[in-house]
């Protein structure tokens, strides 16, 4: 069995493994390999993996894989990648760094850190809220008593309406505003196939919606598992951009995975 070192980040209760792979060790056939470390009863157990490898023109890549072994872009993990990079001493407090949907500017001051995200088109109402893709397609919709809304019954119906979203799917958020500029969210995200406690492509998609309907270029995102700041700029065409997804990303231990041999 062939022995592996990984480190745990959280970010608003988004959990991840993150690996450096610099030294392109992580095993090539990931197929089976990526669902077995995410899986939180037989692996390490987390929301997504992140490899961190080396690129030419910039700080750092980041590769983030869904626990089912999809691929997309990740707020959050974006962040925790920041984070590590620091950790790893690859950056200091400010970074390039490239990711599925390109290039990403990050500062990171103690744990917290801030992300520039990609400009984003505007959303398009369907179903009984918007659609709109932040680096990753989410579905948004106003709902009442949201603690008690049915969010994995709900989200994972609209997660698979294909006939709408394509075969991907969609990742599922539905909102209720505290406070004037404020919300708080509940994401289905597909790949996890389950609610998670934050999502960071979700929080953006649900400011960016709020904040146009209300009038706000920023708008605090209160989730389960805490809050984020989203800040952006609309232009004439009613597009996105210069949107940043600022919070908090924590390391939350080291440690050893002895890989099986049929997962290598």
């Amino acid at each position: 069995m062939k022995k592996l070192a990984f480190t745990k980040y959280q970010g608003t209760g988004n959990d991840f493994i993150l690996i450096d792979n610099r030294g392109l060790t992580f095993p090539e056939d990931r197929s089976h390999l990526i669902p077995l470390l995410c899986d939180r009863k037989f692996g390490i157990g987390s929301d997504g993996l992140l490899l961190i490898e080396n690129h030419p023109e910039h700080d750092f890549e980041m590769v983030f894989y869904n626990p089912d072994g999809s691929q997309s872009f990740c707020g959050n993990g974006s962040r925790c990648a920041v984070a590590f990079a620091k950790y790893l001493k690859v950056i200091d407090n400010e970074t390039s760094f490239v990711a599925i949907d390109g290039i990403h500017h990050g500062t990171i001051n103690n744990h917290v850190v801030r992300v520039k995200m990609a400009d984003s088109t505007i959303p398009k109402t369907c179903l009984n809220g918007h659609f709109i893709h932040t680096g990753s397609p989410h579905y948004v919709q106003n709902v009442q008593d949201i603690h008690n809304f049915p969010v994995f019954e709900e989200g994972k119906i609209i997660r698979n309406k294909t006939e709408i979203f394509g075969t991907g799917g969609t990742n599922v958020n539905f909102i209720e505003e505290i406070a004037k500029g404020s919300v708080f969210v509940r994401t289905f995200e597909r790949g996890v196939e389950n609610e998670t406690l934050s999502c960071g492509t979700g929080v953006t998609a649900v400011a960016l919606i709020y904040g146009s309907d209300n009038g706000f270029n920023s708008v605090s995102v209160e989730t389960p598992g805490g809050e984020l700041l989203v800040e952006f700029e609309q232009k004439a065409s009613k597009d996105f951009q210069n949107i940043f997804l600022t919070g908090p990303a924590e390391l939350v231990f080291n440690g050893e995975f002895f890989i099986p041999d049929y997962a290598n």
